[in-house]
């Protein structure tokens, strides 16, 4: 069979794989935040992680979350660039300092962001 998929729309996460992926480097649901510095956007993993008593999220919200931030890397057709990077980089996030892969698609970023 044909794969008709374009090249510059990459295989979409999805939460399952993201948790599952976070799991297996480091063996903890870690928090994912976009964050905004000087025009661009990162995706962050938090060194907040769901099996913390004190992580503000129930499973059900965290899973939500997750989805909202694999939806904006999916739309800004950086999954591979993101499913790549979390599979591969050296560093863990420790407390007080969270991991940052710089998305770009910067141009666009006013659909994504309030």
């Amino acid at each position: 069979m044909l794969d008709v998929r374009s090249a510059e729309a990459p295989e979409p996460l999805t939460v399952d794989e993201v948790i599952g992926c976070l799991q297996q480097r480091w063996q903890a649901s870690y928090d994912l935040q976009l964050v905004v510095r000087r025009g661009r956007l990162y995706l962050q993993v938090m060194w907040a992680y769901l099996e913390q008593q004190s992580f503000p999220l129930d499973e059900a919200a965290y899973r939500e979350h997750i989805a909202q931030v694999v939806d904006v890397v999916n739309r800004l057709a950086q999954a591979d660039v993101a499913r790549d990077w979390l599979s591969s980089t050296k560093d863990r996030p420790r407390l007080g300092k969270a991991l940052s892969l710089p998305l770009e698609g910067a141009e666009r970023l006013e659909e994504f962001l309030i």
